[in-house]
């Protein structure tokens, strides 16, 4: 019984994957801080401008 205790209590694995939600969840906030909704300002807006020039000049007249 102590032993599987000791083990227990050695084992790391849980806190590793705590450890990926955290960074998951702090890569989210940073892409939707960055990319933001895409119409307003920074990087989302000039991707929308690149690809509303690209559909204009695929889409056929």
């Amino acid at each position: 019984m102590l032993n599987a205790i000791a083990r227990f209590i050695r084992d790391e694995e849980g806190a590793t994957a705590i450890e990926y939600g955290i960074i998951a969840g702090l890569m989210a906030t940073i892409l939707l801080a960055v990319f933001g909704n895409g119409t307003t300002s920074g990087v989302g807006a000039i991707l929308k401008g690149i690809f509303d020039k690209i559909k204009t000049n695929v889409t056929p007249a």
